[in-house]
């Protein structure tokens, strides 16, 4: 064991320099990003691949190529750009800013920039030479009329996709693909010859051969046949290829997950804790196949000993490997209604990783005492074997912990839950106290059948069982993120900011028109979230009201600069515990194995920035997970409202604009739009105070939490669009039959 962990620790280490003979300056040929950047900082100038080679002394073609693959990494990273006379510079000095872009449907886009700045417009003009998701370097030009920074291409560091979905269309000899992301306005010109089996109107995957230029339109040649619009499983497939999701598994993945085998080798649990006698427990949802958390708890003195034990993926994962490589490519499992595209091999994810009950498995161990007042007193991290006691269900917990049902719930671990209830609420007792805000919002759940149609949604609310886990989770991770603070080691935390100014200003004004008091933006915190929400929550209009806080939030992200977690009210957070389908939390298990087999944060392998670049590329590709499964949800809900044009349902008032209302269905947990035009016999504004439209004439109002009764009159596939209309105005005329003419019609007005 002693020599594995030695392999293991200096993989993770900076190679240093020879201190006998006539060494080389680095045992490993390539200097790391920062030794690189002062290289053209000191230069003053840009500088080819030989004089970098020249400046650190670094000889032979090998080495030439590995210091070539480095710069090129920082060039997609945006840290530099290669000109066109094949020499590298600083893209500080040029005055350039490096950034990922983002398209909208009507031509124009924004680069959300790499520094966290505001995003910076690009005109339709700027965005013909370019995709959505294309990483780029650009320089600002001024303001737009509405007073937008504006910038202009200068140079595409790397391209987001290199395929493309949509619908392949052949019109008078031409044939185009329609991409199906509304953010890409490209055509995708098909030339002759490369449509291989395609028919018109198909959904298929084209291969981008030529990509945009300003006056030049993308060439592709179609390399996959999805099928026709509405077949069962298109939604997810165009997902998939529409957001660049990879699937296949490259030859040198395959061949390196299979030589790990099905059982962990005798040697490997050598030197590590052994917890087999432990009875740890998995609780996880029903379809579950991916088990990275496991738990156990037991009183001690006052309070309890607190075990999280989390698959240990990163004994497998080596830096640098192919497993590695695929892995910051996917970033994250994704998880559609009919299927999961998994960050790792199911080998892996499925199987040696996954705490399966009643085998060996390896794993990172957080240690916990937990006190009387649900504080952390005490935590350690170690290297462990383990073997689950029980694969429980959250149903199963629930029904015991409820008094419902025992008899699912093994003897032998009954009085381990009651325990881990028992932290449980001890924790929730001092997360109300810190302030943590508490929006128990309910997930929709999308049932397939055998045959891929939808059997039934559902809205699935959360029960004490979710909760435990989820405390249970937390309190690791904030363990994590103190030891990764307190070691001073380069990884990502897990940040949540408070929300932007001019977001909750437009959240103030609204819950000041409901008669209450709202902190101004600059001195808002969790706890007047928390207060807030105790004011409204018996009222009718809650749930509304919860929303329009929750979109008032910021986005959680990525980062090795910790600026802690908003939402959680804690000055510290982390991801640990999902390695098996979250990179960062990888990354975090790397950070901790490095310190805790006697590592020190300076010779870790990972510097600053290149933990910024991968809290960037995480932080996308979760972006990239939940606008796919987003969309193929819309689709789907899209797909299972077809038949139920003319039926009536109660709805609420989610969401008001100057175009209409958004009325969501309880029971299906689906959305729809009764437009402006549909509100007959008068003219309506939109009042952005009390987030409302008001009839000019009539005074009749709309507010986000109303209760109305509407009628489904149309449903669109095609924009995943549903509509509604206002029982009271007049039933919808036109039946299901109809409507698919309409959805037809809508088609060919695009392809023209």
């Amino acid at each position: 064991m002693c020599h594995l962990i030695y392999t293991e620790q200096t993989s993770l280490t900076k190679r240093k320099k020879s201190t006998s003979g006539r060494g080389k300056p680095y045992q490993h040929p390539v200097p790391k990003r920062a030794a690189i950047l002062t290289c053209l900082t000191d230069a003053g100038r840009p500088l080819k691949p030989d004089a970098v080679m020249k400046a650190f002394d670094l000889k032979g073609q090998r080495t030439r190529t590995l210091l070539l693959d480095q710069l090129h990494k920082m060039v997609r990273a945006g840290q530099i750009i290669e000109n066109r006379r094949g020499e590298f510079c600083l893209i500080a000095k040029l005055e350039l800013i490096a950034g990922t872009v983002s398209g909208h449907a009507d031509g124009f886009g924004f680069v959300a920039r790499d520094d966290g700045a505001d995003d910076v417009y690009l005109s339709a003009r700027e965005m013909r030479a370019i995709f959505d998701g294309d990483r780029v370097a650009i320089r600002i030009i001024g303001e737009d009329r509405r007073g937008r920074t504006e910038g202009k291409l200068v140079e595409v560091l790397e391209r987001g996709l290199s395929e493309i979905a949509g619908q392949f269309i052949r019109e008078r000899g031409i044939g185009v693909v329609i991409p199906d992301n509304p953010k890409i306005a490209h055509r995708i010109l098909i030339a002759k010859g490369e449509a291989g089996s395609a028919k018109h109107g198909q959904i298929v995957v084209a291969k981008i051969l030529d990509f945009p230029t300003h006056v030049e339109q993308p060439t592709g040649k179609i390399v996959k046949v999805i099928g026709e619009p509405g077949k069962r499983g298109v939604a997810t497939d165009i997902a998939i290829h529409s957001h660049g999701i990879p699937t296949d598994w490259p030859k040198a993945v395959r061949g390196q997950a299979r030589q790990f085998g099905k059982e962990v080798p005798a040697d490997a649990k050598k030197g590590r804790a052994d917890l087999r006698d432990v009875n740890l427990l998995t609780i996880d949802g029903a379809d579950a196949r991916d088990f990275d958390d496991a738990v156990f708890c037991e009183p001690a003195g006052d309070g309890y000993r607190l075990l999280v034990a989390i698959a240990d993926v990163s004994n497998y994962v080596e830096y640098g490997s192919p497993l590695d490589k695929q892995a910051i490519r996917r970033g994250t499992s994704v998880y559609f209604p009919d299927r999961v595209v998994p960050m790792l091999p199911e080998t892996l994810s499925n199987g040696l990783c996954s705490l399966n009950p009643k085998v060996d498995r390896l794993c990172m161990v957080c240690e916990m005492h937990v006190s009387a007042e649900g504080k952390v007193t005490r935590a350690k991290f170690f290297e462990g074997v383990m073997r689950s006691a029980a694969r429980l269900t959250y149903s199963q917990v629930s029904d015991f912990i409820t008094g419902e049902s025992n008899e699912q719930i093994p003897k032998a671990v009954q009085k381990d839950i009651q325990n881990l209830h028992a932290v449980y609420k001890l924790f929730a007792k001092n997360r109300s106290q810190r302030g943590a805000i508490e929006l128990d919002i309910p997930q929709t759940r999308i049932e397939m059948d055998e045959h891929g149609a939808i059997a039934r949604i559902s809205a699935v609310p959360r029960n004490d069982a979710h909760r435990l886990i989820e405390e249970c989770m937390i309190a690791a991770n904030v363990q994590a993120a103190k030891f990764l603070r307190k070691n001073r080691i380069s990884a990502l935390y897990r940040v949540h900011a408070k929300p932007k100014p001019e977001r909750f200003e437009e959240l103030r004004l609204y819950l000041v028109s409901l008669g209450l008091k709202v902190p101004h933006p600059d001195h808002v915190q969790p706890k007047q979230f928390n207060k807030l929400l105790e004011q409204v929550k018996d009222r009718p209009d809650s749930a509304a009201i919860s929303m329009a806080m929750l979109r008032s939030l910021s986005h959680a992200e990525y980062t090795p600069v910790n600026v802690g977690h908003f939402g959680l009210a804690l000055d510290a957070y982390a991801h640990f515990t999902s390695p098996i389908r979250r990179y960062p939390d990888l990354l975090v298990h790397r950070a901790i194995s490095h310190i805790v087999r006697g590592g020190k944060a300076g010779a870790y392998i990972y510097d600053k920035s290149e933990m910024e670049h991968l809290g960037n590329i995480c932080s996308a590709h979760e972006r990239r997970a939940e606008e796919a499964t987003r969309e193929v949800e819309a689709w789907l809900k899209c797909q299972y409202m077809e038949d139920k044009v003319g039926n009536e349902y109660e709805g609420v008032v989610t969401g008001v604009t100057n175009f209409g209302v958004f009325v969501q269905l309880p029971e299906f947990q689906i959305d729809g739009l009764v437009h402006v035009t549909s509100l007959q016999n008068d003219y309506y504004r939109f009042d952005v105070g009390s987030q409302s439209l008001i009839g000019d004439r009539s005074g009749t109002r709309y507010s986000l939490g109303d209760k109305l009764r509407i009628v489904v009159s149309r449903v669109d596939l095609d924009s995943k669009r549903i509509d509604f209309q206002l029982v009271d105005q007049g039933r919808a005329t036109s039946p299901a039959k109809n409507n698919k003419k309409k959805h037809k019609s809508s088609r060919k007005k695009r392809k023209r």
